[in-house]
């Protein structure tokens, strides 16, 4: 039981249990979005008293941690296929899918550590996929945290309006489009750079950008598990 209060409506609702609750949490942040999932919303999506969620979840917060595991109860770790590289990057491909699928989802999960049943599920086999390819202990625990820092990021800079245009209708790439012809537009002996590289920093889709950061970050890991390796090799040589 979360909470030591009943509350003023009296006691927990009969039959009302922590998986209906969450699940009619799901609907509701479908439905209405995070920003408009409340305890009084979620209630009346129950049919009952807002007091009878209390004996379950404290408050918002608490019912966001559950949100945070539930959201990843379909997600599905990617085969053991292809060397570490090619495996972290379908794990970063699906992810991004996967929080792009679910209303916002990357605005629930993202800073969040709420480790249930399914978090743990995907945790551990990423933990276990990043050991098994030489990373040192320490580096397969930041490198877990690094990852899913990306990509929940990379989707909350991809859901969020590029401009007030896009937040009151027009198409995402009609607003590029705009900011790029405004960039060519500029003075060019103040802004050389600028207009020079106005279609390079407008055109590209959210795809081909997701790609490139994705590979840089794995170029980076790739330095990291040879100077993981070079470490490793190094103390057993002052071993012997």
């Amino acid at each position: 039981m979360a909470a030591e209060s009943k509350g003023d409506d009296g006691p927990q609702q009969p039959g009302l249990t922590r998986r209906a609750l969450v699940q009619a949490a799901l609907r509701v942040l479908e439905s209405e979005g995070v920003g408009g999932l409340s305890m009084r919303k979620l209630a009346a999506e129950l049919g009952v008293k807002a007091s009878s969620l209390y004996w379950h979840v404290r408050n918002k917060e608490e019912l966001l941690d559950l949100l945070t595991d539930e959201l990843m109860a379909d997600a599905q770790a990617p085969p053991r296929e292809g060397d570490w590289r090619q495996q972290l990057r379908e794990y970063c491909m699906r992810y991004r899918r996967h929080l792009l699928g679910k209303r916002d989802a990357a605005k629930v999960v993202a800073g969040r550590l709420a480790p249930g049943p399914h978090l743990l599920r995907l945790m551990e086999d990423q933990l276990g996929r990043l050991r098994e390819a030489g990373f040192s202990d320490a580096d397969a625990a930041m490198i877990n945290y690094l990852l899913g820092a990306f990509v929940q990021g990379f989707v909350l800079q991809e859901q969020g309006p590029l401009s007030a245009s896009e937040a009151m209708g027009a198409g995402r790439r009609e607003v590029a489009t705009a900011a790029g012809e405004q960039l060519r537009r500029l003075p060019q002996d103040t802004f050389p750079n600028l207009v020079a590289l106005a279609g390079d920093l407008t055109g590209p889709s959210m795809e081909a950008r997701f790609s490139f950061a994705l590979e840089r970050l794995l170029d980076g890991l790739s330095t990291l598990l040879e100077q993981d390796g070079s470490d490793a090799r190094n103390e057993g040589t002052s071993h012997e």
